[in-house]
């Protein structure tokens, strides 16, 4: 039973990953190819590589700037929320605020799509559309409940003994946090901000609505390579590669840290 046992798992786990990592051959494989290669069966797996399809993207695309508005966007939006966030999670968490805590559920829970059509109106009444202001505040939308989340599990997991011991020795409430809830809650901070920073990056329903032609988002610059009549495929997978590759080096590095710090706030306590 043992043997067979070991034999099903070993079997499940590579369908499993053949299942994940396929799709992303693919695409990689493509967007070294032309049209006309990604079109033949026969070329699916011999066939004579080509950049042009790198070159056009990062060089005729802009897709330069459209990378540099994706960082900027991802990381304003994630320290902000961060600012916020941390703060108002350490507030529920000590003096159980239960309820405030259930509106943030319910904001996160809220699909981001019926929110569109009256967040572009009072946007559009503010003349903010198109800029990257709206952007980054759509995005803390997403970003703020998240982080607040986690951080009330990683403050509940804290002994509140801590902050007692260091108001006896004379520290303030908010001089106990700052030096000592809120060093020990480093990894919940940083796990917090690397899921915030990735969605911030993949977010493309917001971007696409509200965003304009010099403030475009990576996910949303993929799809000027989707035309009325027809798919520029190669461009389509290069620039697809683009927008993946950053992030599974992200998740690929960081991804220890993200594990340890969710258990962190989970099992403590």
């Amino acid at each position: 039973m043992s043997r067979a046992y070991k034999i099903f798992r070993a079997v499940a786990l590579a369908v499993v990953v053949i299942s994940l990592l396929l799709p992303l051959l693919w695409m990689v494989s493509a967007s070294f190819k032309t049209n006309v290669d990604i079109y033949d069966s026969g070329k699916a797996l011999v066939f004579s590589p080509t950049f042009d399809n790198y070159t056009k993207v990062l060089q005729q695309a802009n897709y330069l700037q459209f990378i540099g508005n994706s960082l900027w966007v991802a990381f304003a939006a994630t320290a902000l929320s961060l600012l916020l966030g941390v703060p108002a999670a350490y507030s529920m968490s000590r003096f159980t605020m239960r309820r405030s805590a259930l509106v943030v559920l319910m904001a996160r829970v809220i699909p981001g799509v019926s929110l569109l059509v009256p967040w572009y109106y009072v946007f559009s009444n503010l003349r903010l559309v198109g800029g990257f202001t709206v952007l980054i505040l759509s995005h803390m939308f997403v970003s703020l409940p998240l982080i607040v989340y986690i951080m009330m599990g990683f403050f509940d997991g804290l002994p509140t003994e801590l902050e007692e011991s260091a108001q006896v020795d004379g520290l303030t409430p908010i001089g106990a946090f700052r030096r000592i809830t809120l060093p020990l809650s480093a990894p919940g901070i940083a796990t917090a901000g690397i899921l915030s920073f990735i969605f911030s990056w993949n977010n493309f329903m917001f971007a696409l609505v509200l965003s304009g032609a010099d403030t475009k988002t990576l996910p949303v610059a993929i799809f000027d390579f989707v035309g009325y009549a027809s798919i520029d495929w190669g461009g389509l997978m290069a620039a697809s590669t683009v927008v993946t590759l950053p992030i599974m080096l992200i998740a690929l590095f960081v991804q220890k840290y993200v594990v340890s710090g969710l258990t962190a706030g989970a099992t403590k306590g």
